[in-house]
């Protein structure tokens, strides 16, 4: 028994594409449930889904008061009666193979969690939103993370997109921290991995996830991932609940903004942020360059988004690091 739970609020541009690629799994739909879990959407999601839940018997809809992610996640996982929990996206779609590979791979591999390369795509193709889609799987947009730059054979990761799991893993690790608003998959992961669990990626099938298509929206989600970033240390006490690479853009905004403070003593100083901004442009000009050719991408849209996605998602850590000093644990 496989029981899928997908957190939802709001989702009624997106939703359709969801299920739609639920109902085409290869996966036999007797041995199949699918959880949506609703943080009480105010839009036409609701409608959509108990539509298709009067046609399908294995979809259900229950409600999330709480609203955000994590208390989704443990709503579903304890109303689950599957022997193995799948996390799915309704921002995303899912190749036909999705649910049996991961399933099968979990058996295989003997791991806690299996996940794969998440694509990105975008609902309306335009120039920018195109730029926006190629800097989203671009390492000098995302940094080393292996699900979203790409795999040619199962490896051993610290993180999955979504997850695929035995229900025992979560008896053993715990539930979702309903503290931690974003994050909550890696650090649920990282937990796993400092348990002694092994997570695996393999590169048998994928899904698309759909992305902002505004730099407004880009912003706006960046914003939120970098000051979790900062919250999730504060409020798991560990450093290494999150990776390297989810710092880097706040480092390069304190590179900027400690010179540009320490100048207002000694002048000379300022050279220091100048020369980090200067390096910066330098290595994202060439970059936007080779994909612009390469790719017959916009180079203005490819430098906005870059510059967008990365000042956003580091401006959101040091607010983070900001408001420490007034969150209680």
């Amino acid at each position: 028994m496989l029981s899928v739970i997908v957190p939802i609020y709001n989702e009624e541009k997106y939703i359709e594409h969801c299920i739609q690629s639920i109902l085409e799994q290869d996966y036999p739909k007797d041995a199949l449930e699918v959880l949506f879990v609703d943080g009480m959407s105010n839009d036409n999601t609701r409608s959509i889904i108990s539509s298709y839940s009067e046609m399908y018997p294995f979809i259900f809809l229950l409600d999330n008061p709480n609203r955000i992610v994590p208390y989704a996640m443990n709503i579903g996982i304890k109303a689950a009666k599957g022997d193995i929990i799948m996390r799915l996206d309704a921002h995303s779609f899912y190749q036909k193979d999705y649910f049996s590979v991961l399933t099968k791979r979990l058996s295989e591999l003997g791991a806690d969690n299996v996940g794969v390369v998440c694509k990105t795509d975008v609902l309306n193709k335009t120039p920018k939103t195109l730029a926006i889609r190629e800097v989203l799987g671009n390492k000098f947009g995302v940094g080393n993370s292996t699900f979203r730059i790409g795999v040619n054979e199962v490896k051993e990761v610290d993180t999955v997109p979504f997850g695929c799991w035995r229900r025992d893993v979560f008896e053993k690790y715990g539930l979702y921290d309903v503290r931690i608003v974003r994050n909550q998959d890696i650090e649920l992961n990282k937990r796993i991995i400092n348990g002694g669990g092994k997570i695996f990626i393999v590169p048998d099938t994928y899904c698309t996830y759909l992305a902002r298509e505004t730099y407004r929206g880009l912003s706006k989600n960046n914003y939120a991932n970098g000051k979790w970033n900062i919250l999730t240390v504060y409020y798991t006490n560990q450093l290494k609940s999150l990776s390297l690479r989810h710092f880097i853009p706040f480092l390069f905004l304190l590179s900027l903004i400690i010179p540009l403070l320490l100048s207002l003593i000694y002048l000379p100083f300022i050279i220091l942020s100048i020369l980090s901004l200067l390096l910066y442009l330098l290595a994202l000009g060439m970059i936007s360059i080779k994909l612009s050719l390469s790719k017959k991408l916009n180079f203005f849209y490819l430098l906005a988004s870059f510059i967008t996605l990365h000042l956003s998602y580091g401006y959101g850590s040091l607010v983070g690091l900001i408001k420490l000093p007034f969150i209680k644990r």
